[in-house]
């Protein structure tokens, strides 16, 4: 089973090296900077509309029937956006990556979520770690992979690895090359993908042995989860944890570089390059590390540790802001592992407070905590450095306002964690409709 999640994570993951395609786009189509992010954006908006709106029909038709289903949108978003940079229109890019691709990306991200945690109940946060790692570790296939591809087609680069010329068909054969190779990587997630029997457990396991306060033993709907406070407490927590952590990710390259700049420590952009590609290992390596740590300590405590120590880490920063590179990246990769760590441990969560009846369409109404958080958080970072850039502001300087923020949030999200109560017993499924 976990290969099989392996196989559709691994493939959606993809989406975090969107921006090896931004600067061909944008010398290809004579693009702005923001014009070529558009696809990205919306294919994480996207995730977390669509998660939300197909959860319960996802756990209804089960695994396959959605991992499917994400195959064809995630494949046919690529085979779309293929024909958008042939015919050098460029809204179809953004039709086909940013709303077919994205509804790929929400599907595929809930469908084998539940049905883990159904085959490893003893280790929800390992089960879960185990999947949504492959999430996080996409990128480290995909952007080496799409950045050969592209000058294997006719990108050409200088020596400082700035797009200087792209051939007509290089960005749409690469887009194709992606949409085929995705579907075929895909359909053995599809083929493998099986849902256990009701009564099944494993061997010599008893539920009760590796209970914590929180863990129930009833079920609850999503139609009912919904209207809980521990759901929208968890809603805060993961919102606030993933605006933390994705508008350091977004703009890692120029934020090191910044950083540094004109100190004795001064980066080059290729190490910069290097300190992205850290970020993302931690990133992947944080969902399974710590996921599965919770499943020994419990949920609510660790994601105690995550936002707790995350806002320290920030707070570090903004204390010795430029004076160690060691320290700044050190405290970027804890704050990146927490991030992807948030994002693994969630489910394991849901199914503590909500039992497993329907935790795929729960989980899939939490990730549009995702959606503005994928808004928020570059929004915040770019527009305060912008708007510090405008004023003379150089360095460190344009980011300490952000920072503070970011501390802020993760503080209201500890808060919101500590509100986290077991559920009333009036939210539960009575016997008889509950599944198993």
């Amino acid at each position: 089973m976990p290969p099989a999640a392996l196989s559709v994570h691994l493939a959606i993951g993809q989406a975090y090296s969107w921006s090896v395609f931004k600067a061909p786009l944008e010398s290809s189509l004579h693009l702005s900077g923001k014009e070529s992010a558009l696809p990205f954006q919306l294919a994480i908006v996207m995730l977390g509309l669509s998660a939300a709106v197909f959860g319960t029909r996802v756990e209804r038709n089960g695994p396959r029937w959605a991992m499917f289903t994400s195959l064809c949108c995630f494949s046919g978003g690529f085979l779309v956006s293929a024909l958008g940079a042939l015919t050098k229109q460029y809204w179809l890019i953004v039709l086909g990556y940013g709303v077919i691709g994205g509804m790929g990306l929400g599907i595929g991200y809930i469908s084998p979520v539940s049905t883990l945690m159904k085959w490893f109940p003893d280790r929800p946060g390992l089960a879960t770690g185990i999947a949504i790692m492959g999430f996080g570790g996409g990128a480290l296939i995909a952007s080496p992979w799409s950045t050969n591809m592209l000058g294997a087609f006719g990108v050409v680069y200088d020596k400082a690895n700035k797009v200087v010329a792209v051939a007509d068909t290089a960005i749409a054969t690469t887009f194709l090359v992606h949409g085929v190779v995705y579907a075929i990587f895909m359909a053995l997630g599809v083929l493998l993908i099986r849902v256990p029997a009701a009564d099944w457990k494993p061997a010599g396991w008893v539920a009760s042995t590796r209970k914590h306060a929180l863990i129930t033993t009833a079920q609850v709907s999503a139609k009912s989860a919904i209207r809980t406070p521990q759901f929208w407490c968890l809603w805060i927590v993961l919102c606030f944890n993933v605006t933390a952590g994705i508008g350091i990710l977004e703009r890692a390259q120029p934020m090191i570089l910044d950083f540094f700049s004109g100190t004795s420590q001064q980066i080059s952009p290729v190490v910069a390059g290097g300190f992205v590609a850290l970020l993302s290992f931690s990133n992947m390596l944080g969902r399974i590390v710590w996921s599965s740590a919770s499943d020994v300590v419990g949920r609510k405590n660790i994601y105690r540790f995550y936002l707790g120590f995350g806002a320290v880490m920030y707070l570090v920063i903004s204390l010795f802001t430029n004076e160690s590179r060691i320290l700044f990246i050190l405290c970027t990769l804890v704050i990146l592992s927490f991030y992807g760590a948030g994002f693994a441990t969630v489910p394991a969560y849901l199914k503590d407070l909500f039992g497993t009846f329907e935790v795929g369409a729960i989980h899939g109404r939490l990730l549009t905590a995702w959606s503005t958080a994928g808004v928020l958080g570059p929004l915040i970072v770019n527009a305060i450095a912008d708007s510090e850039k405008a004023a003379g502001h150089t360095g460190p300087a344009l980011y300490g306002t952000s920072l503070h923020i970011m501390i802020g949030l993760l503080v209201a999200g500890f808060i919101a964690n500590e509100l986290v109560r077991p559920v009333a017993s009036k939210f539960h499924e009575k016997p008889a409709e509950a599944k198993p």
